[in-house]
């Protein structure tokens, strides 16, 4: 089979995009490769597709090991290809361990061809050792930035993956991501430990996209107006929860249909939600940046930034979610130089909060937790951040950052935006639910339980099946008559000390001052990127990730006001 074959066969194209089949090529040839492909560029053909074409060849290499942070993309992955009859299966967080241990059976036994996993399930010794024994043939690691200390989004966690690779001796690795500086190309390559330097990369250019920066100290006006002179489907990115609802409230007086998004929703409304402005029924969604990940729309004709965010890769990111259909988009970022520059100075100091401080939230959280010192090694806490901060008398957004900061130290595992499965254990012995007058529905969901969860009646169990509205009323009214107990699922923060509570903590120059400085460097240079009114946008852009010998595009708000000056002229 070839990888064409295997394309039109299983994903029904009968081409390859852009760069695909060169990526395609490179894994096959069991090279490590880096792959730079712009947000929208198909991604995930090029490890799905080789990995069908290894499997048709070698049924001892028949296996991916995909390693992605985003639970609900691996969701979503997972549930594509098996619609196309492509056997897959996730492993995360908050799942059991007979479910891990079924799953990685079935990728032993069964005929599997993509283990998906977050990189946090590395740090796992049995999870290690499960891994040594399965046929994989290629390590896919999405989001592949996240290794680097040079890049905007680093995870500790992700440091696990070239351990993993003393485990699978020959096997290739292909990173994927969607935006690198050059330092963080290097970087990545040397983090994944690569036999060799291999990057294959797309052009950030888009020819359809038009980037404008709007000075303005009117912003929601300035959105209300443009969203009236351009149709279609739009995204406005806002900084923090509180003011996605606000604006998207008010939005809807002007604009229509407008809702929200954020990730302190449940899964049930952010899916709703996503489904409404994929389907066209909301127009305008009002979101932080956990909108987009994942995210499949190719018709979005306007992405708006309220703020600027605190580096360039962000924002492209973001800002190339519109356009993906290759027709007209536009891509507004609205700047209030004395507003915008003052907040931007802030958020290095909450981002970077002295040194003390960061100890003192070490100390307080663990107080918060009754965590004695020595104690609490590999224990996870929920934590409830606003709770923390106003018991402890804390600010919010320093101590977020503290908390981050102490797990790239290696202090801690925090997790922000943890989501917990919903938990169940059934506290009636079998033998008496016959006397409670059960309902159908509720008989029906308890023999659903007991079939699936072996140790129901001993402990609390995660379970997938509360997902659907009716099967959590039905709990909801078996917790109330005593039947169980259920947690429901919840978006919360989780805790976890690395090692025993120390009674001093350390943070390295790379830890803080050199992040810091990185930090700062980044800021400026989106800073630049909107105050500048002399050179192209894209070209501002595509210098930053290394391509310093493209043309001015023509049609951005730079080339159009030079343009209109030549022409008065």
């Amino acid at each position: 089979m070839t990888a064409l074959d295997a394309l039109h066969t299983y994903f029904g194209y009968d081409a390859f995009r852009p760069l695909q089949a060169e990526i395609i090529q490179s894994v096959l040839a069991r090279r490590d490769t880096l792959a730079l492909m712009p947000t929208g560029g198909g991604k995930s053909i090029c490890f799905q597709v080789p990995t069908l074409v290894m499997a048709n060849d070698n049924p001892e290499k028949r296996l991916c090991l995909v390693i992605t942070p985003l639970i609900a993309l691996m969701r979503d992955q997972v549930a594509n290809l098996q619609a196309r009859g492509i056997h897959a299966v996730a492993v995360y967080t908050g799942m059991s361990w007979d479910k891990q241990r079924v799953a990685l059976d079935n990728c032993l036994f069964g005929p599997y061809h993509f283990l998906y996993c977050s990189p946090e399930r590395l740090e796992s010794e049995e999870f290690r050792k499960r891994l040594a024994q399965l046929p994989i043939g290629l390590i896919a690691v999405d989001e592949a930035h996240c290794i680097s200390q040079w890049g905007y989004d680093f995870r500790p966690s992700y440091l696990k993956i070239a351990e993993i690779r003393s485990l699978l001796p020959g096997v290739p690795v292909l990173a994927l991501t969607a935006t690198a500086t050059p330092e963080t190309v290097d970087d990545i390559q040397a983090k994944l430990g690569f036999s060799e330097p291999n990057v294959l990369r797309k052009s950030f250019h888009r020819d359809n996209l038009t980037y404008v920066v709007r000075r303005t100290d009117k912003k929601e006006e300035q959105i209300a107006h443009i969203l009236s002179k351009v149709t279609g489907s739009a995204i406005v990115y806002v900084r923090n929860r509180k003011h996605a609802q606000e604006l998207a409230e008010r939005l809807k007086n002007t604009i229509g249909t407008v809702d929200f998004y954020h990730a302190g929703l449940t899964t049930q409304e952010r899916n709703a939600r996503q489904e409404a402005w994929t389907e066209g029924k909301t127009r305008v969604i009002v979101a932080t940046n956990a909108f987009g990940m994942g995210i499949d729309k190719p018709d979005v004709r306007m992405v708006i930034h309220y703020d600027l965010p605190s580096h360039l890769e962000s924002y492209y990111q973001e800002a190339g979610r519109a356009g993906r259909d290759g027709k007209t988009a536009y891509a507004v970022l609205l700047y209030n130089p004395a507003e915008d520059k003052a907040k931007l100075q802030k958020r290095v100091i909450d981002n970077f909060p002295p040194k003390e401080f960061v100890e003192m939230v070490y100390h307080r959280t663990c107080d918060f937790l009754q965590i004695g010192a020595g104690s609490g090694m590999g224990h996870h806490f929920p934590l409830h951040i606003d709770q923390l901060c106003h018991v402890m008398r804390l600010p919010v957004l320093q101590t977020y950052s503290a908390l981050h900061i102490l797990t790239n130290a290696g202090y801690i595992d925090f997790e922000e935006e943890h989501e917990t499965q919903p938990r169940v254990q059934i506290i009636v012995p079998r033998r008496q639910l016959g006397e409670y007058n059960l309902t159908h529905e509720q008989t029906e969901v308890l023999d659903m339980l007991m079939r699936s969860y072996s140790g129901i009646y001993t402990d609390p169990q995660y379970i997938h099946e509360a997902d659907s509205r009716e099967t959590h009323q039905v709990l909801v009214s078996l917790a109330k008559r005593g039947i169980i107990t259920y947690i429901p699922r919840s978006v919360g923060c989780s805790f976890e000390l690395k090692s025993g509570r120390e009674t001093e903590i350390y943070l390295s120059p790379a830890i803080f001052e050199e992040r810091q400085s990185r930090f700062v460097e980044k800021l400026k240079a989106m800073l630049e990127y909107a105050d500048q009114s002399q050179f192209c946008r894209e070209q501002v852009l595509l210098a930053y990730f290394g391509e310093t010998d493209t043309v001015a595009c023509g049609h951005c708000d730079v080339c159009r006001e030079l343009a209109h000056r030549v022409f008065a002229e």
